[in-house]
């Protein structure tokens, strides 16, 4: 994948016990009902510490691509047949950061994910540049106005995200995700 790509981090809380439901489904009629419309549907995952999450990447080349393939899947056959299933499974899908960086397929049976709040960029450059490489897929908060509102994403944030990497924290701020590849 390019290193410029626009990339949404999905993190859903599910109703106890539903995940298993939603990911069915998901992989059964989302994952193809939206690459149909153009948009890269990366890792998928279980949340090894939350029994009720569902985390999930997807991506698009740039931002108007990614407001015309929301439009055309929301808008389209795929989601309007599905999405009662979908949203009965769900307590809350709003938790979205829109990043950019190179996307991020899974390649291991469990993956971890570092969603981290630095004080400033130049104090964690240099921290990355210790401890992180090309494949740790770094990916920054995306500073574009999200043009698609009906799918809502936290704002107001400046996070660096990456996945695997270094086993001690970062300095700073961060939530770490144990995740399990769907």
């Amino acid at each position: 994948m390019s290193t410029s790509l626009i990339v949404e981090l999905r993190q859903y809380t599910l109703h106890p016990g539903a995940r298993d439901t939603l990911i069915e489904l998901f992989e059964r009629e989302f994952v193809t009902g939206q690459e149909a419309v153009g948009i890269a549907v990366g890792g998928r995952f279980r949340d090894l510490d939350d029994p009720d999450r569902f985390v999930w990447l997807r991506a698009f080349p740039d931002m108007a691509s990614r407001r015309r393939s929301l439009e055309a899947f929301y808008g389209g056959p795929v989601w309007r047949e599905h999405r009662e299933a979908a949203n009965a499974t769900m307590v809350d899908s709003d938790n979205v950061l829109l990043l950019r960086g190179p996307g991020f397929a899974a390649v291991d049976a469990e993956v971890g994910a570092t969603v981290c709040h630095p004080p400033d960029a130049a104090a964690f450059d240099a921290y990355a540049a210790r401890h992180l490489g090309p494949a740790h897929a770094l990916h920054r908060t995306e500073q574009a106005v999200n043009d698609f509102p009906a799918l809502p994403v936290r704002e107001g944030e400046d996070v660096r995200v990456w996945f695997n990497g270094p086993a001690d924290p970062p300095p700073w701020r961060s939530q770490r995700l144990r995740l399990a590849r769907v």
